[in-house]
C-alpha cells in the first residue's frame, strides 16, 4: 500500500511529466526520474527507471492520441524515425554503458544547450504544413532517427527534446506538427525501456499506475497550451528552447557538483 503522501506526490509528478509531453513532446524521462527519485521518494534508482519508463510510454501514448485526433502527426514520417531510432537505441545504450554516467550526464547537457540556441536562431521560421514521406527526405528521417536513437541509447535518457529539432531538420515541417510526431518515437523509446525492466522485476505498478493517472490531466492541459501558442510566430519554440535550457542548466549543476 503507497502512503497517502506518497501517491498525492506521484499524481502531482505525474501531471508535470504529461504537461511537458504534451507541451513539446519531450522531457518525459529527464523530468520522471528525478520527481521519481527526489519528490516521491523512490530510493532503488532502477525502479525508478524503469517505473519512469512505464509511466512515461504510456502519457506519450495518450497524447500522441490527443494530437492525432488534432491532426498534429504526420503519421509516415514518425513512424519511419521511430523505427530507425529504436535500432539506434539499442546501439547506443550498448555503448553509453562504457562511460561513467555522470559524464554522459554532463555531455547530454551540453548537446541540449547546443540544441537550444539552434531553435531560438530558427524560431522564426514557420515550417510547411502537410509534410509527408518520400523519397527526398527519407533518407534524412532515417539518418536522423537512428542518430538520435544512438544518442538516446547511449546517454540512457528519453528522446524527447533531441527529436522535436530532428524531425523539423529532416522535413521541414513546423514545431507542432514535429511535437505530434515526436511522441510516435517518444513512445516507442520508451516501451523498449519499459520491456526491459520489467523482464528484470524492477517496475512499481502501484506508482506507475499514479504516474500516469496525474499524466494524463496534464498532457490534455499541455496539448491545449501547445495550440495555444502555435498561433503566436516563434511562441511555442521560445517556450520550448527555454525549458531545454533550463533542465540542462540543472542537469550541469547537478553532474559539476559531482567531480
Amino acid at each position: 500500500m503507497i502512503p497517502l503522501v506518497q501517491a498525492v506526490l506521484g499524481l502531482a509528478s505525474g501531471a508535470l511529466v504529461g504537461f511537458s509531453l504534451g507541451l513539446v513532446g519531450g522531457g518525459g524521462s529527464i523530468l520522471a526520474v528525478p520527481l521519481m527519485v527526489y519528490v516521491v521518494g523512490v530510493a532503488d534508482a532502477h525502479v525508478a527507471i524503469g517505473t519512469s519508463a512505464v509511466a512515461v510510454a504510456v502519457n506519450a501514448a495518450a497524447n500522441l492520441a490527443g494530437h492525432a485526433r488534432r491532426g498534429n502527426v504526420r503519421w509516415s514520417c514518425a513512424l519511419l524515425f521511430a523505427a530507425a531510432g529504436v535500432v539506434g537505441a539499442f546501439a547506443g545504450s550498448i555503448a553509453g554503458k562504457i562511460l561513467d554516467g555522470q559524464r554522459l550526464l554532463m555531455l547530454f547537457a551540453l548537446l541540449m544547450l547546443m540544441i537550444a540556441v539552434l531553435m531560438l536562431r530558427t524560431r522564426s521560421r514557420v515550417g510547411l504544413s502537410g509534410v509527408e514521406l518520400g523519397w527526398t527526405n527519407a533518407p534524412a528521417i532515417v539518418g536522423l532517427g537512428v542518430a538520435t536513437g544512438t544518442i538516446s541509447g547511449f546517454f540512457g535518457i528519453g528522446g524527447g527534446f533531441l527529436i522535436v529539432p530532428a524531425l523539423m531538420l529532416a522535413t521541414g515541417m513546423s514545431i507542432l506538427n514535429a511535437i505530434g510526431s515526436s511522441l510516435v518515437a517518444v513512445t516507442a523509446f520508451g516501451l523498449t525501456t519499459a520491456v526491459s525492466y520489467t523482464w528484470s522485476g524492477l517496475i512499481s505498478w502501484k506508482l506507475a499506475g499514479l504516474f500516469i493517472a496525474g499524466g494524463i490531466a496534464g498532457g490534455w492541459c499541455g496539448g491545449r497550451a501547445a495550440k495555444l501558442l502555435s498561433v503566436r510566430p516563434g511562441a511555442l519554440n521560445s517556450v520550448f528552447a527555454s525549458i531545454i535550457v533550463v533542465v540542462a542548466l540543472y542537469m550541469l549543476a547537478r553532474t559539476l557538483s559531482l567531480f
